[in-house]
């Protein structure tokens, strides 16, 4: 845990020192868990942004895309079950004063038992080697079987106790496991009560005539009062997904974990409308799809997984969590939940209006059942940049600090450094910016030796060095680094454009899903 921690801190003091996040308000001393995006964060936050949505968007011919107001009438938030349903249960501690989501707590308990079962069959494949049946071992040995068994038990334990509002039950559950606060140790903990998550605001001039408004909860909401009218004029047919991303707002119980979980968010959600019936065939295919667009960053198989939720929103009959592997463990990274036609029922039962689709073909309407996929932007943002910041010893003992960020992501894509300030290689470095900079996003770097400008790019993340040197002024090439394997090539300036292209290209990398 305390490598883990020493990782976790490295990685936010990395964010801040080149450029990628601020503490908002820092001169304030804060605002608790909000965070700004500095020059660097906010290139590469646009540019997962924009992979997630030509993945999405452009890439599928009956996906469409919209952007709907973070303010809505607050019926919406009536049909949608979050004024009545939308709590996270509460727990603290009496001694350390801290607060806690008493299922937050549960679920990391089981996470201890399932990486007890992980090293028990760890250490069952070094021993076996090549003859080990990890299924057999799994399905056989005790231990394994025991540790998977109880965290079962507890899960659904959980879940009926939050189904049922048997809160009594979830704080006995704690106390049963002797569960600790993860701060302290101490075991003394208070009642279980639930907390609404949304955040209220009031709308009008005045405060005798303002209308009390919420900061909205989840993105999800606008495209399904907005369903009927993206179907009509887009004259789509089902199947037919409505894309979105934008802020949301949760007013958390504990937003800690740096931007993994923060009270001002973005998400990127896309709800797929589908016929009764054919939900849970469109359910698997979206699972693998996300799966595999995740894998096309090329962070590592070995870093996700799939969680099935034991207790499952009042809205949905099957979801699912992608989980990643963060600094602090696995944690639910995007959502693929089959959401049934409880929306647009929820909407027209409120609204009065009717919200079906007609059928040409049976010349018959029906209410489309509905299947998500939402992830969260800063998370994604995390993941990314957490599993890339690496430190490597080199061959003459030195240590590297690189950031990988899959190119395709990389805020900057090509650092142009003219060798020294004289000798006009300067004006042929600015010439190359200058043609460059229409396709690209280019930085332009003669401070200090060479050696350490490559190393701040190196830190910065920017995948390819392109140094100006007095060979440029006799045949017109330079040198072209590579960010990974500290690779150098001589080639024309000529030929730049394509080997930056081939490397950062959305195309390229979106194939890998293929």
């Amino acid at each position: 845990m305390a490598k883990q921690d020493d990782i976790f801190k490295n990685v936010i003091s990395h964010a801040k020192e080149y450029g990628y996040i601020f503490p908002s308000s820092e001169i304030y001393d804060g605002l608790s868990a909000v965070y700004d995006y500095a020059q660097n964060g906010v290139e590469l936050k646009r540019n997962i942004r924009e992979y997630w949505w030509k993945s999405m968007v452009q890439m599928h011919e009956n996906i469409v895309g919209i952007d709907a107001s973070i303010f809505m009438h607050p019926t919406t938030w009536k049909a949608s079950g979050h004024v009545d349903a939308f709590n996270d249960p509460l727990i603290d501690n009496k001694d350390s004063k801290k607060r806690y989501r008493a299922d937050v707590l549960i679920e990391d308990y089981c996470e201890k038992l399932h990486q007890k079962a992980l090293k028990e069959i760890e250490k069952a494949q070094k021993r076996f080697g090549d003859s080990f049946d990890e299924a057999e071992f799994v399905n056989t040995n005790p231990r394994v079987i025991g540790y998977h068994t109880k965290k079962k038990e507890i899960l659904e334990r959980m879940a009926r106790g939050l189904d049922s509002g048997d809160l009594a039950d979830v704080k006995a559950l704690i106390e049963e496991l002797e569960i600790a606060d993860p701060e302290s140790g101490s075991k003394n903990w208070t009642e279980v009560r639930q907390f609404n998550l949304m955040f209220g605001t009031k709308l009008g001039a005045s405060a005798d005539t303002a209308m009390d408004l919420y900061l909205r909860p989840e993105t999800a909401q606008g495209i399904f009062v907005n369903f009927l009218n993206v179907q009509k004029t887009g004259r789509m047919k089902i199947p037919f997904g409505i894309a979105q991303t934008g802020k949301a707002f949760r007013n958390e119980i504990v937003a800690r974990q740096f931007i993994f979980r923060m009270r001002e968010f973005e998400q990127m959600e896309m709800q797929y409308f589908v016929k009764p019936g054919e939900e849970m065939k469109w359910y698997e295919y979206w699972k693998e799809t996300r799966h595999k667009w995740h894998l096309s960053l090329g962070l590592g198989a070995e870093n996700y997984r799939f969680h099935d939720h034991e207790k499952l929103a009042h809205y949905a009959n099957a979801a699912t969590d992608i989980e990643f592997n963060f600094p602090f463990g696995f944690k639910e990274l995007e959502g693929i939940h089959s959401r049934t036609d409880f929306d647009l029922k929820a909407h027209e039962q409120h609204s009065g209006k009717k919200l079906q689709y007609f059928d040409n073909e049976t010349n018959s309407s029906f209410t489309p059942y509905v299947v998500e996929t939402s992830v969260g932007l800063d998370r994604l943002f995390l993941a990314v940049f957490s599993k890339s910041l690496q430190e490597e010893v080199l061959e003459d003992g030195s240590v590297r600090t690189v950031l990988r960020l899959p190119s395709v992501l990389a805020p900057t894509k090509a650092a142009i450094l003219p060798l020294v300030r004289k000798d006009g290689l300067p004006d042929i470095a600015k010439d190359i910016i200058e043609d460059l900079k229409w396709e690209f996003n280019v930085a332009y770097d003669d401070k200090d030796a060479v050696g350490r400008r490559y190393r701040r790019q190196d830190a910065l993340g920017t995948p390819f060095c392109i140094t100006v040197d007095h060979q440029t002024l006799e045949d017109k090439t330079v040198t072209i680094r590579h960010r990974d394997s500290m690779k150098q090539d001589r080639v024309a300036i000529s030929d730049l454009k394509s080997i930056i292209n081939d490397e950062i290209s959305i195309k390229n990398w979106l194939k890998k899903m293929n």
